[in-house]
């Protein structure tokens, strides 16, 4: 040592110079301040351990070993200012500490520093902020040894220590003496720290912890939320369990009012979830709060913590979690629903396309790729594209070789459900739009540039722009992209390439690549002009389907027919891949037929034709007629083994397969006369009356070739239709039908004999069609006859033998066969008023099914603008409909048909000629002139009978007024003040008829005044009335006179309309004309953000709607629930044919001849009379008669629906109506028995055949899980549901529940006793009859207990129900439980 004492040879102590000599003199003071300078410069001397390289190096090491063994330091205990010197050690030591260091260097600092700890009294604040300090992030980092030093020391010393960093954080966590220590601010990081190091050091400090997340101020929790998350969420923490008020506490925090605690709460979840997946069932129910939160950035990163644990491992997430991300993909804000989206279609490709978790896993996602399909169906843009960019990257990734990638699509096509289905179709069917639209772009732009030309560019250009993001953007770089393409010829080459229907999806991929190669050029950062036209490229470009992938899919549909395809394997059974591989090629070969042509692939369609499954031969039959063009041509030994095999079809075949063959013969061959000929003159021949069962298909046969070759066959079909079709078929009742109070059955329970008069009926529709002339006055007679029917409630004859179900599907035959002739403008002149009107009260029909699939019909018609405004006016009557899911599916159908109206004008604004027979307006005329020849509309000055006017004009006026465009507000007022100025051009000396019209007209302004502020400005033009329905206006007459009882007005509330909003899924109940009852969904919406359209439109949800629509491809621009409705649609087949079980259908009805007007048509004028002699009563203007008791239960009603619906708007709740229908005859004055539609809830469970009736091109009917039966009541025995549900005991309104309600026949009186209410049997306790409601309740959502709710999605059983019988006592009977 520099300064060793040294022993002089005298024996005595040498000292340093200035060093006093130790003597008795020397005082206490001056010994212990001796003492410290000692340890102090020890200390010193500690510092050389910095440098390992010193040759000085061992001397320190010794010296450090030497004090930690004897525990020198020890000594200090004594003094005073210990604390001095120990701090300045551990300064020292953790300041010297570094990576040269080996271990037992680090060992003899903690021996050194522990020994003090332990065995001292007390560790003072300094000491332990120099411990401390080291643990500090910044201090971490910087100096890692100092950090392992401290980790090392607190580890060795934490019981010792323990009370001192208690006491620590008890000054600065609770008292809030933050000046005690530097460290202060730095509390939450040493917590954390000291809790990863050794948990007993924190014992005390935690609960500590739980008061502070109760803390007022924002920041202090947010600190100690994210120092939770860390604990909680660290990988082999043990809090949660261990200290479960915490956790619970912390868990509260997911609530917080702060935002940025819940993001943080929301955050950690992940981390937790990967870490400790026992917890995530606590997590589950606070992030389903959290996944409807008002902030979109915590609705987001809920959806990423949970999609990030899925993505390491699926177990780790329940199935409640993944469905929070599903929900999410419905979100209002574009950023969650594109997270939520992108999110489950990784996890699709993980687990599902990738199996990287094995079958089960596979299982459990399976229903990710219906879902992501689903979403299709949302009307935005951004949704449709990242759909798009989905399906060719994760779903069918367009870069996996050819034959891997039709066996991919071939799977996932057999696996998806049907709304999925139609998703992909559509999403095909809008791609190949697309292409061809960018197609004619091209063409344009190589044309000499003229005037002419540059407005057909600039058209071109908006179309495409539609096709886009964010249409304003979009039009600007499409103007610059045109301009490109008139300058680089390469580019457009590229582009031309990529948009010809022989372009190979290798060359598709080279062209974009090209494409946007060039137009990157110069690079920058951002580029938004490349990036729109990627979307674009994205969307034209064919990725997965060429001529090879064709090729590649009919071999692998061929090996599951060998039975060589591992089927089993990938969980498709063989039956349905191979019919859903032919419903795929079906579908390209709509959008991509130039692909199919190949020998190979005739021939394997060819094989396909003589399977006996027989939707695969419909299937292939229906790709023939696509593709087949260029047969005849290219391929001449196809030709000729095709030809015996569609004879044979066309002759013998099931009749769908014939209606397809006689298409295929028309669409493929030169000769098709010929060919028409050899089929049509066996038939014909051979055609007998008495053999129902081998009539159907020479009938169907005989309507489609008179469709196609009208001419050529003119004579004979004119006899066969007068002698034949009428005469022997429809003028005939042979067999007596089955004696049933059902008004429906399922197909295969339809008579054979009414099977063929359906028949009978649209093959006269087709020849009709087929001429699109009314020369011979064929058109007339038929129109006659198919309004005698209906007149006839489906009964022709009246002569009793048809069965009530037989008749249903002959009235739903004949309306729809009116409403496909009024199609062609050559049968709409003719068909008159009175038989208009009389074909739309089918939409009131007694029979569900006939009211669903008239209104159908009705809506395809229209949505494809071939119908006339007029019969738009018809839907006004839905709102009569007793059924909500009915009315609120009408509901749907009218703004969709309003807005391809109004989307189609924008477009076409050279159409202003049509404007009469386009603008959506202009159904008001209609609907009012209706609404006064409506039937049920008696008296005049009726209050109940004026409600319901109200009622069915509220139902249309409220879509056409929820948007005040070009002030169309006034515009409808000044039509309904100018059709008061005329007269009812129907009868106009009649003035009970003029006052009806004009009553209607002070309807319709009433309500107009009540719901618009701005109907009093001036029309934007003079509107023009239809001259059919108003005579000119008298200009000497001024009717100013209001026609409206006075206690009327109470009726009409002021209110603003309501948006229509038509996303996916049916949003509104509509138990009522205009009433606008909150859903649930929209309740939520203010508290958790779930937006409109966040309702989920899961097929289960959806079902209801969606599978009672039928709609055109474009539907699905509806939905959202909706829903939603993920609305239905239709494959592009041809418009006649018949079901596989030959469903009646209202289509193609030929026409009666002169021979037949000298033979039958005779009958049927006496038939018509006859139903006007005893029917004007069940015509339109038979007077209702409303009993005493009627009138009480009304009154009784109101006061009921009080009750039920607090502070409902008058002008929202008119009375509820039982069913109109036209009533069936009475037999002898009696009422039929009625056969209780579900005795108990567990047969109302049973789901039955499913009833359909569809036509040729409409995908599967709404199926009505069991049979409406009705009773023939008149007027007066209906009761409101609500008065009989109160009214009678609990125990009778349980069973009634279950029975449909009484339905009201349009405008006829009954001569029927009302028929007492079935009495419940005997001994059955309330207690029984409540548990089968309850029962019925928690059924699956395919199902329902109630024919009459039977698939009403989810959403709306959950809001307020009001109408269905079935709901509302069930309500009733929850309430007596109680």
């Amino acid at each position: 040592m520099a300064h060793s004492k040294t022993r002089a040879n005298d024996g005595k102590i040498t000292y340093p110079p200035g060093v006093k000599e130790i003597s008795d003199k020397i005082s206490k003071e001056e010994m212990v301040r001796r003492l410290k300078d000692i340890f102090m410069f020890i200390t010193r001397q500690l510092k050389g351990l910095e440098d390992t390289k010193s040759p000085q190096f061992n001397r320190y090491f010794y010296l450090l070993e030497n004090i930690a063994w004897v525990k020198s330091y020890n000594i200090c205990f004594e003094l005073e200012d210990s604390n001095e010197i120990f701090t300045q050690l551990y300064r020292t030591l953790f300041s010297v500490i570094n990576n040269g260091h080996n271990q037992k260097v680090h060992m003899h600092m903690v021996d050194l520093m522990s020994s003090i700890i332990c065995e001292g009294d007390t560790v003072s604040q300094e000491l332990l902020d120099t411990v401390l300090v080291n643990l500090v992030p910044a201090h971490k980092y910087l100096n890692k040894q100092a950090y392992d030093l401290a980790k090392a020391l607190l580890k060795r010393t934490a019981q010792a220590i323990e009370p001192y960093i208690t006491n620590f954080f008890n000054q600065v966590l609770m008292l809030g003496k933050t000046s005690i220590s530097d460290l202060s601010e730095h509390v939450f990081d040493l917590i954390l720290e000291l809790y990863n190091i050794d948990s007993h050091l924190l014992l005390s400090v935690l609960p500590q912890l739980e008061f502070k997340l109760k803390s007022n101020d924002n920041e202090e929790r947010l600190q100690v939320v994210k120092l939770l998350a860390k604990m909680f969420g660290a990988k082999d923490s043990e809090l949660a369990s261990q200290n479960k008020p915490l956790w619970q506490c912390y868990l509260g925090r997911f609530n917080d009012i702060h935002v940025p605690i819940r993001l943080e709460c929301v955050k950690f979840a992940s981390h937790c979830l990967m870490n400790h997946p026992d917890l995530a069932k606590d997590l589950t129910e606070y992030l389903k709060v959290r996944s409807h939160d008002p902030e979109e950035a915590i609705r987001h990163d809920v959806i990423v913590s949970i999609v990030t644990a899925a993505k390491k491992d699926l177990l780790l997430v329940n199935d409640h979690l993944l469905n929070f991300v599903r929900e999410r993909t419905l979100d209002k804000r574009w950023r969650v629903r594109k997270e939520a989206m992108m999110g489950l279609a990784q996890i699709y490709k993980k687990y599902s396309l990738q199996s990287e978790a094995g079958k089960e896993a596979a299982k459990q996602i399976s229903w990710i790729k219906d879902k992501l399909l689903h979403i299709y169906y949302q009307n935005s843009i951004d949704d449709r594209l990242l759909v798009e960019r989905i399906f060719a990257q994760y779903m069918v990734p367009h870069n996996l070789e050819t034959n891997e990638r039709m066996k991919c699509l071939y799977y996932l096509y057999a696996t998806l459900d049907s709304n999925a289905v139609k998703a992909l179709n559509e999403m095909w069917k809008c791609q190949n739009l697309l292409r061809h639209q960018v197609k004619d772009l091209v063409d344009l732009i190589k044309q000499p540039k003229t005037d002419a030309s540059s407005k057909a560019i600039f058209s071109k250009v908006m179309v495409i722009t539609r096709n886009l993001p964010d249409p304003g953007k979009a039009q600007d770089f499409m103007k610059k992209f045109t301009q490109v393409l008139e300058d680089d010829e390469k580019i457009r080459s590229q582009l031309e390439m990529l948009v010809s229907p022989t372009c190979s999806c290798k060359q598709a991929e080279g062209c974009v690549r090209e494409i946007t190669k060039k137009l990157g050029n110069p690079k920058q950062p951002t580029n938004p002009f490349l990036e729109m036209i990627k979307f674009l490229l994205e969307r034209i470009a064919p990725v997965h389907i060429d001529t090879e992938s064709i090729s590649a899919l009919i071999k692998q549909v061929n090996k599951s027919i060998d039975g060589t395809a591992d089927d089993e394997e990938e969980g498709v059974p063989t039956d349905q891949a191979i019919r859903a591989g032919l419903e795929l090629l079906k579908v390209l070969s709509f959008t991509h037929p130039i692909s199919f042509h190949s020998a190979e692939t005739f021939e394997s369609l060819l094989a396909c034709l003589k399977m006996d499954d027989e939707k695969v031969a419909e299937a292939a039959l229906q790709i023939f007629k696509n593709t087949g063009s260029k047969i005849e041509e290219d391929f001449p030994h196809i030709r000729s083994a095709l030809l015996p095999v569609l004879h044979h079809k066309a002759k013998k075949g099931p009749p769908r397969q014939a209606k397809y063959a006689i298409h295929c013969i028309h669409a493929i061959f030169s000769s098709k006369e010929t060919q028409f000929a050899q089929i049509f003159e066996p038939l014909h021949k051979s055609l007998d009356p008495s053999n129902f069962e081998h009539l159907i298909t020479p009938l169907v046969t005989i309507g489609h070739i008179a469709m196609l070759a009208p001419d050529q066959f003119a004579a004979p079909l004119k006899s066969l239709v007068a002698t034949f079709i009428v005469k022997d078929l429809l003028m005939n009742d042979r067999l007596p039908g089955k004696k049933t109070t059902k008004l429906w059955v399922p197909d295969e329970e339809v008579s054979p004999e009414t099977l063929v008069k359906i028949q009978a009926i649209k093959m006269m529709v087709r020849w009709l069609l087929g001429m699109k002339n009314n020369h011979s006055k064929s058109g007339t007679s038929t129109l006659r006859l198919l309004t005698t029917i209906l007149h006839s409630d489906g009964d022709l004859t009246e002569q009793g033998k048809i069965s009530k179900p037989d008749m249903s599907r002959l009235r739903l035959a004949a309306g729809n066969a009116i409403v496909k002739l009024a199609q062609e403008p050559c049968y709409h002149e003719i068909i008159t008023l009175e038989q208009y009107q009389l074909c739309a009260l089918a939409i009131n029909d007694e029979c569900y099914q006939v009211r669903q699939i008239f209104a159908q019909k009705l809506h395809k018609g229209l949505s494809r603008l071939r119908l006339p405004l007029e019969y738009m006016a018809i839907c006004a009557l839905c709102a009569k409909d007793p059924v909500k899911e009915r009315r609120a599916h009408a509901r749907q159908c009218l703004v969709k048909n309003i807005n391809v109206r109004r989307e189609y004008l924008k477009q076409h604004a050279a159409v202003s000629e049509k404007l009469l027979s386009l603008l959506p307006e202009y159904v008001v005329p209609y609907t009012i002139h209706l609404l006064a020849h409506d039937p049920d509309y008696v008296k005049v000055q009726d209050i109940e009978q004026l409600k319901d006017i109200k009622e069915c004009l509220w139902f249309i006026l409220e879509i056409l007024m929820a948007k005040n465009e070009n002030n169309s507000h006034a515009f409808i007022r000044k039509m309904v003040e100018n059709i008061k100025q005329t007269k009812d051009a129907q009868g106009p000396d009649d003035p009970k008829m003029n006052e009806k019209l004009y009553t209607v007209c002070d309807v319709a302004m009433n309500i107009i005044m009540s719901k618009s502020t701005t109907y009093s400005l001036e029309s934007p033009k003079d509107p023009v009335l239809p001259a059919r329905y108003f005579t000119q206006p008298d200009k000497n007459f001024s009717n100013t006179k209001n026609y409206l009882p006075p206690e009327m007005k109470s009726f009409f509330t002021p209110g603003k309309p309501k948006a229509a909003n038509v996303l996916g899924a049916v949003n509104k109940p509509l138990s009522s004309a205009g009433k606008q009852s909150q859903s649930k969904s929209s309740r939520m919406e203010t508290v958790s953000n779930a937006s409109s359209s966040s309702n989920p439109s899961s097929p289960g949800r959806i079902k209801g709607r969606l599978d009672s629509t039928e709609m055109d491809h474009s539907e699905n621009e509806e939905f959202t629930l909706t829903s939603p409705l993920p609305g239905k649609k239709t494959d592009k087949r041809d418009d006649s044919d018949i079901s596989e079980m030959e469903k009646p259908r209202g289509r193609k009805k030929a026409a009666i001849t002169d021979a037949e007007e000298k033979l039958s048509i005779d009958d049927l004028n006496k038939l018509g009379q006859e139903q006007k002699l005893r029917g004007s009563q069940r015509g339109r203007k038979r007077p209702a008669v409303v009993s005493d008791s009627d009138e009480t239960q009304w009154q009784e009603e109101k006061r009921l629906k009080e009750d039920v619906i607090e502070s409902e708007d008058e002008q929202n709740s008119p009375p509820k109506k039982g069913r109109r229908g036209r009533p069936p005859k009475a037999n002898n004055g009696g009422t039929p028995k009625e056969e209780p539609v579900a005795k108990s809830s567990k047969r109302s469970k049973k789901k039955q055949p499913p009833a359909a009736a569809a036509d040729e091109e409409e995908e599967e009917e709404e199926r009505q899980t069991e049979n409406i039966e009705q009773k023939p009541k008149g007027r007066q025995n209906r009761t409101p549901k609500r008065t009989q549900q109160r009214a009678e005991p609990s125990e009778t309104s349980t069973v009634e529940s279950a029975q449909s309600t009484p339905q009201k026949r349009r405008g006829r009186s009954s001569n029927t006793p009302p028929s007492q209410p079935k009495k419940v049997r005997a001994g059955r306790s309330k207690q029984a009859a409540s548990k089968e409601n309850e029962s019925s309740e928690e059924m699956d959502v395919f199902q329902s207990s109630s024919p009459v709710s039977d698939d009403i999605p989810q959403e709306e059983v959950m809001e307020e129900e009001e109408v269905s019988t079935i709901n509302v006592r069930r309500r009733a009977s929850k309430r007596e439980r109680r």
